[in-house]
């Protein structure tokens, strides 16, 4: 692929650039026209937890399973419902994202870590009416779960195990697929802001597509090329990016059922894949991997790479390791999720410090984050984006839509960044508070609310805090309601009662004060700033 077409821009507005994909699909016509083009070319593979090949599809296979696996979804629900999947990355979560595409089906993607009080709440929220799921994936009873939840639920009426074939493909002999337009929803995917409680945003068949297509023709993914997935299935960059991404231009998915850096490193020594999107501690798992074992992963071209900080050396060893070049994105659920993407070819200045520019069909202004006026070349504001990618709204919450969204459709992103005369944006930090781990998006005041059910703590703010390998790390500053300050152990046991493992804090401060604002609220920028500086023990 070429680079990217060169603008000089005399404000911090880069215009909607032609080019990229110009179809409009829903996903299963994506599936369907790709399956016509090239029926007999590999298109998904599978990789048992040992590292092994496990089942493969062709084209032509997939396609057949998913319109199967569509009628039996359409013999259970009508279009336009909504269903949960809530599983770790098996070939079944693939089948069932095309499948209920095919169906008409609205699909809200559930993180297989989640607890109880989590599902729970997203069921409500999405209205779902059924849960497809895995028994369980990393010692979570995902199936149980489900089950228990559904029990309290009168709404959910289904609860089904992607592995058990003979109850997902039954019915489908009796379901017929009814016609789906490039508009529909098909999505509904969970975010959050600075309340704490997840947002659902209701995404379009055609944006997940096109944005997707347009995102892996920048990384330069050709038809016959390897793709290994390595992003969680349930977020956009996995199957979004990766998923529907690696299927736009014929190429195959090469899919492990979770990141294990020892089995993922031996499959792509063997498969010889060239493409992937890994987030920062991906890599380094990956070169430290490669190091150990004398893995050749040689065959690496093209690591698409984003969702944290992303250290110009950590790319530089990624290249003398493997030979691969590392492109930088950025975006979030709410669009679909790209927003900018570099170009292999781009000056690697921009390409090691910037996020790229945005991807074709997308506009980006940098503005001010108090009166909306576009800013100058190089001043820092609020990161706004506007196009076909941006989400329709936030399901059954008016309020935080326009909140988001404005009266001139751009989407308020809360992050902040700069843009140069090229059109290469930078981020410089967060209007929000989220805390970037790992590439996972971590919200402090979900984390607040959860710690302060317990009996002992009376006030809590959470902050990320930098680190090396993650990015950043939650860290938890507590005020105690009664002279008891509880031990890690028991902390970390009581939100792992309520919150998902990436969600627990690593590190539990004792405060006596705290920094406040002059109207009296916490100032956690002022925590972090006294973690780095050693002004806080944790306990």
């Amino acid at each position: 692929m070429g680079g990217c077409r060169v603008e000089r821009l005399t404000q911090s507005y880069w215009p909607a650039a032609p080019g990229g994909s110009d179809e409009m699909l829903t996903i299963g016509d994506l599936l369907r026209t790709r399956a016509a083009r090239w029926p007999e070319a590999p298109a998904l593979q599978e990789i048992r937890e040992d590292g092994e090949r496990g089942r493969g599809w062709t084209y032509a296979r997939l396609l057949a399973d998913a319109e199967r696996l569509g009628r039996a979804l359409a013999s259970r629900h009508a279009p336009g419902a909504r269903v949960a999947i809530f599983a770790n990355n098996v070939p079944e979560w693939v089948l069932f994202h095309f499948g209920a595409a095919l169906a008409g089906l609205i699909v809200a993607t559930i993180n297989p870590a989640s607890q109880k009080r989590e599902l729970r709440y997203m069921l409500e929220r999405s209205r779902s009416e059924a849960v497809y799921c895995v028994e369980d994936f990393r010692g979570n009873p995902l199936r149980a779960i489900a089950e228990e939840v559904a029990a309290e639920l009168p709404g959910v009426r289904h609860v089904i195990d992607l592995t058990d074939h003979a109850a997902l493909f039954e019915g489908r002999d009796r379901g017929t697929l009814p016609p789906v337009r490039p508009e529909d929803f098909a999505q509904i995917q969970f975010t959050s802001g600075t309340t704490g409680f997840p947002k659902g945003a209701l995404l379009r068949h055609h944006s997940l597509v096109r944005n997707a297509a347009d995102f892996i023709a920048r990384l330069g993914l050709t038809a016959g090329d390897r793709f290994i997935l390595l992003m969680p299935l349930f977020h956009t960059a996995g199957c979004g990016i990766s998923c529907l991404g690696a299927i736009a231009p014929g190429g195959e998915i090469v899919l492990p059922p979770l990141f294990e850096p020892q089995a993922v490193a031996r499959a792509i020594e063997r498969e010889r894949t060239g493409f992937t999107f890994a987030v920062p501690t991906m890599i380094h798992a990956l070169l430290a991997e490669a190091a150990q074992a004398g893995r050749d992963l040689t065959c690496l071209e093209r690591i698409a790479s984003g969702g944290a900080m992303v250290p110009p050396d950590l790319i530089a060893r990624a290249a003398k390791a493997f030979g691969a070049i590392v492109q930088i994105g950025y975006g979030q659920t709410e669009s679909s999720p790209a927003i900018s993407f570099a170009c292999h070819d781009d000056p690697l200045a921009e390409r090691t410090s910037t996020v790229g520019r945005p991807v074709p069909g997308v506009e980006v202004a940098i503005r001010d984050p108090h009166d909306g006026a576009i800013l100058p070349i190089g001043a820092q504001g609020e990161i706004c984006t506007r196009g076909y990618h941006v989400m329709a709204a936030y399901d059954g919450n008016e309020e935080a839509t326009a909140a988001a969204i404005d009266a001139d459709g751009w989407l308020h992103t809360g992050d902040l960044g700069r843009m140069d005369e090229r059109g290469f944006v930078s981020i410089t930090g967060r209007v929000k508070e989220m805390i970037i781990r790992g590439g996972e998006n971590l919200f402090p005041a979900e984390i607040e609310n959860a710690i302060l059910e317990h009996e002992a703590i009376g006030e809590a703010a959470v902050v990320g805090v930098p680190c090396p390998e993650f990015g950043e790390q939650v860290a938890c500053f507590m005020r105690s309601s009664n002279g008891r300050q509880p031990g890690p152990t028991e902390l970390k046991a009581f939100i792992r009662e309520r919150l998902s493992p990436q969600k627990t804090p690593k590190y539990w401060l004792w405060v006596e004060q705290w920094p406040l604002t002059g109207s009296g609220k916490i100032q956690k920028f002022k925590l972090a700033e006294q973690f780095v500086a050693g002004e806080h023990l944790p306990v």
